[in-house]
């Protein structure tokens, strides 16, 4: 399921062809602006096993700048952020398939092209020993850990650069 490229919201944005796993692809447009984790939130959203959003609460609806109704059906990647590398979300998806629980540091892409920071957790949905989907949990990242997560995600980018 693709999605369809992003309008820009100004002229300063950034313009980044990104492609999926699932071998769809679409233009996006970032910005420099940062929106703050709001204090005291947690994001919850759930997929089923291809990643499709089957749940999203309120603060999720908020940060992503999306409807709820354009969100819903739609696939998780609709968030990610040129700036996150795919060695993340590989790991993030060989963990929770074994039926691991995940954590670590994401830069999502809000609808406007700003962007915030989570520390996620995604466990799978485990239904009668068969896992049935998946559950994610952000909360506010610490920002010592964003910085170094960032520069981190800024050599792994470079690696992938280099190799493809």
């Amino acid at each position: 399921m693709g999605l369809p490229d992003m309008t820009s919201p100004s002229p300063q944005a950034r313009e980044v062809r990104l492609s999926y796993t699932d071998a769809s692809a679409r233009t996006v447009y970032c910005t420099e602006v940062e929106v703050p984790f709001p204090e005291g939130s947690l994001i919850v959203s759930r997929t089923d096993l291809q990643g499709i959003i089957t749940h999203a609460n309120q603060a999720f609806v908020e940060m992503s700048g999306y409807q709820r109704e354009a969100l819903i059906g739609a696939p998780q990647y609709i968030l990610r952020h040129p700036d996150m590398p795919k060695a993340a979300f590989k790991d993030l998806w060989d963990t929770v398939m074994r039926g691991e629980k995940w954590h670590g540091y994401v830069k999502n892409l809000r609808k406007d092209g700003s962007y915030y920071w989570v520390y996620a957790s995604v466990v799978p949905n485990v239904r009668g020993g068969t896992i049935t989907g998946y559950t994610s949990v952000r909360r506010k990242p610490s920002r010592v850990r964003v910085a170094e997560a960032a520069a981190l995600y800024e050599q792994w980018i470079k690696q992938e650069v280099a190799t493809s």
